[in-house]
């Protein structure tokens, strides 16, 4: 019975023992802050690993952005797209522009003179001023033509021309695109009747003149005249050919 208690005395002095020995332990460590150190460095870690993945969350706002700004450039690229294809829609549009109804076809080839083959004369008589044709020579060819000059007419039988009127000459000489038209007038009487030979006359032929002016080139040409015909004297004469009628009427 001695012996039980003494082995359980004995028991309970070791586990005292060990218990002051832990305590010690403990209050050792606490005493030198290395239980405190480790907490901080625990501390420190997760604050570390929170920093971390901070940039790494950076680094994804950055390839955010990145994927914005490809984005950005991916829009103007497309927008740059579109300018590009208006461009081309001008580009295009510029290339399939007709012609205006008013304008003369493009000529083709070297020009020529122009005479009654190339040309339609029409004749008219004007109510200003009075006693005077206009007559328009339009160029119905595929090429540029020039009326040199001025027209050589001829009413009925006639067998000269009559003069031009020196004054009425232009600063170049007449060029008609193909479609185009030129002008000179014709006096055909004087106003006050003073002038000898007054007749009536219901056809007329019109001849064209080449660059020399020395005789007629090509086909004369034959415009209609009014069916009571009409009237002229011996003072009949007419303009140099001109590029406007307004010019031609002046006269």
């Amino acid at each position: 019975m001695s012996d039980f208690r003494t082995s359980r005395t004995s028991r309970t002095r070791l586990v005292a023992a060990a218990t002051a020995v832990l305590a010690t332990l403990c209050l050792s460590a606490c005493n030198d802050g290395t239980g405190t150190k480790d907490e901080g460095a625990a501390a420190t870690t997760t604050s570390t690993g929170s920093a971390t993945a901070t940039p790494s969350e950076g680094s994804g706002g950055n390839s955010a952005s990145g994927t914005s700004g490809s984005s950005g450039s991916s829009t103007s690229g497309s927008n740059g797209s579109g300018s590009s294809g208006g461009g081309a829609g001008g580009t295009d549009s510029g290339s399939t522009d007709q012609a205006p109804a008013t304008k003369a076809p493009a000529s083709s080839g070297k020009p020529v003179t122009c005479e009654g083959s190339n040309t339609k004369t029409v004749a008219a008589p004007l109510n200003r001023p009075v006693n005077h044709m206009l007559l328009t020579v339009t160029n119905t060819g595929s090429r540029t033509c020039f009326l040199y000059g001025y027209p050589a007419v001829r009413f009925g039988e006639a067998q000269s021309v009559p003069p031009v009127i020196e004054e009425s000459q232009p600063q170049a000489v007449v060029t008609l695109e193909p479609g185009q038209s030129g002008y000179a007038s014709v006096s055909l009487s004087a106003t006050d009747g003073s002038a000898s030979g007054g007749r009536t006359e219901k056809s007329l032929a019109v001849s064209f003149f080449g660059r020399s002016m020395s005789r007629s080139v090509g086909a004369a040409a034959h415009p209609s005249l009014p069916a009571n015909g009409v009237h002229i004297d011996d003072s009949l004469k007419v303009t140099y050919w001109q590029q406007s009628m307004d010019d031609a009427t002046s006269w």
